[in-house]
């Protein structure tokens, strides 16, 4: 039987290669948020994912990839759950909007290290920059698209959407980092109303 196929305790050798690359990214999110870059070192994400070395060459190339597959896991995490409460929340749009920037606070107040990583540590290397820049667009491509949905044709023309979510996203990616490092000083349901107040601004034509 091939390595690649032949099972320990139920699971097969693949499986524990994603459940160890699992791990290593887990490790990498928790010391992003708590010692920033310069503590996020590989030797460190092995210590926190208790693996060694030889495993985590095996998921990742070098420390970089560890750092950008950190900032791809929490990035998926808040898409993936912005469009999973859209779909089932019903009312105005003003209503499924409040409901997915309430979600997200409740995300990040739960799980700090989701949002630090995703705003706040997220320029810290070059690299990490270039991939920041390419999530704003892919944000700002979410919320042209949910306006749209939204909005109907109240929503601005696809080009303009498009910019007009570029503006939301980078200006709401800063609020959410001042009020994650303690710079702006709100309540939660403060910066859902903010949130909530801003995307209907700025995806609606007046």
């Amino acid at each position: 039987m091939s390595t690649s196929v032949r099972s320990y305790g139920g699971r097969s050798a693949e499986e524990r290669t994603t459940d160890r690359r699992h791990r290593l990214v887990e490790a990498t999110v928790a010391l992003l948020a708590e010692h920033g870059e310069s503590g996020t070192t590989m030797t460190a994400i092995c210590a926190r994912a208790a693996l060694t070395e030889r495993y985590f060459y095996e998921s990742f190339a070098h420390r970089e990839d560890a750092l950008l597959a950190a900032l791809d896991q929490v990035c998926s995490q808040i898409a993936a759950a912005a469009v999973g409460v859209l779909e089932q929340t019903s009312g105005s749009p003003e209503q499924r909007v409040h409901a997915v920037m309430a979600s997200f606070v409740d995300l990040v107040s739960r799980q700090p290290s989701v949002g630090l990583v995703a705003v706040v540590h997220s320029s810290a290397t070059p690299t990490l920059r270039a991939r920041r820049h390419e999530l704003i667009g892919t944000f700002a491509d979410l919320v042209a698209a949910e306006a749209a949905v939204l909005y109907g044709p109240d929503a601005w023309p696809a080009e303009r959407a498009r910019l007009q979510g570029l503006v939301y996203i980078a200006g709401f990616a800063e609020l959410v980092a001042s009020w994650l490092t303690g710079e702006v000083e709100l309540s939660a349901e403060q910066l859902t109303e903010t949130a909530s107040d801003l995307f209907v601004s700025l995806s609606r034509r007046p």
